[in-house]
C-alpha cells in the first residue's frame, strides 16, 4: 500500500467506556468502531443526542484515549505518546471547530487566528501572512483588527475555522459547527467548509444534527447504540 492510498486516519475496533461510581465500569459509549478516512475526504457523522458523537470526535482528535482498540493518525499511534508529545502532535496535525467559537474576547480576529502558532515561539512573518490570507479568503479581510464583540456570530465562526487551519493540519474536526448560527450563516459556513476541504486538500469530519450540512459531505455515517454504520437517509 503506497502513501497515496494509505488512510490518513484509521480506527480499529475502538471502544469507549467511562468509569462509573466507585471505579465500577460505566456505560459503554462506543463499541467496536472501525473507520478509515483518506486525505481530502469529507465525512459527516450524525446520530441522536447522547449517542457518542462528540466522544468519537474527541478520540479522533486525540483529546480522549479509547478504552479499547487502536487509533492511527498520519501513521502514528497517539495513544502511545506522553502528554507533552501528544499536545505537540495534536497542534500540528488536527484542527478543531466547535459549536461555540471560543475566541478570546480581548484579542483581534488576526490575533485569535495566530493563537495556535504560539505553542512554539512568537509567530513569524509566514504565519501572519497565512493568517491574513486565510481571513481575506473567508471574507474577513476588512475585519482583521475587530474583536469578537464587534463581529457577527457567523463572522466569529469563520475566524474559528481559519484558526483551526493556521498550522496546516491534515485533519479538520468540526463539532456542530453550524449549531449556533441562523440559517443564512449556517449555509455560508457550510459553503466555506466544502470549499476549504477542496482547496486545502485536508480530510474533514463533521459531527452534526443538520441533514443539510451532512449532505454536503462526501460520506455520511450514523452513530447509534455505540456503533457506526452508513446512513440510510436520503441524499
Amino acid at each position: 500500500m503506497n502513501d497515496e492510498t494509505k488512510p490518513l486516519l484509521e480506527l480499529i475496533r475502538v471502544g469507549m467506556r467511562y468509569e462509573g461510581p466507585a471505579a465500577a465500569a460505566g456505560p459503554e459509549v462506543l463499541r467496536d468502531v472501525s473507520l478509515e478516512v483518506r486525505a481530502g475526504e469529507s465525512l459527516a457523522v450524525i446520530g441522536p443526542s447522547g449517542s457518542g458523537k462528540s466522544t468519537l470526535l474527541n478520540i479522533i482528535g486525540t483529546l480522549d484515549r479509547p478504552t479499547s482498540g487502536t487509533v492511527l493518525l498520519d501513521g502514528a499511534n497517539p495513544c502511545e505518546m506522553d502528554d507533552r508529545r501528544l499536545a505537540a502532535f495534536r497542534n500540528r496535525h488536527v484542527g478543531f471547530v466547535f459549536q461555540l467559537h471560543h475566541l478570546l474576547p480581548q484579542c483581534t480576529a488576526l490575533e485569535n487566528v495566530l493563537v495556535p502558532t504560539l505553542a512554539g515561539e512568537a509567530p513569524g512573518d509566514d504565519a501572519r501572512s497565512r493568517a491574513q490570507g486565510l481571513l481575506e479568503r473567508v471574507g474577513l479581510g476588512e475585519r482583521l483588527s475587530y474583536r469578537p464583540g464587534q463581529l457577527s456570530g457567523g463572522e466569529c465562526q469563520r475566524v474559528a475555522v481559519v484558526r483551526a487551519l493556521i498550522n496546516r493540519p491534515r485533519l479538520l474536526l468540526a463539532d456542530e459547527p453550524t449549531g449556533s448560527l441562523d440559517r443564512r450563516s449556517a449555509e455560508a459556513l457550510a459553503d466555506l467548509l466544502v470549499q476549504l476541504n477542496r482547496e486545502e486538500a485536508l480530510a474533514m469530519i463533521v459531527v452534526t444534527h443538520s441533514a443539510d450540512l451532512a449532505r454536503r459531505m462526501g460520506r455520511v455515517l450514523e452513530l447509534r447504540d455505540g456503533t457506526l454504520a452508513e446512513w440510510k437517509g436520503d441524499r
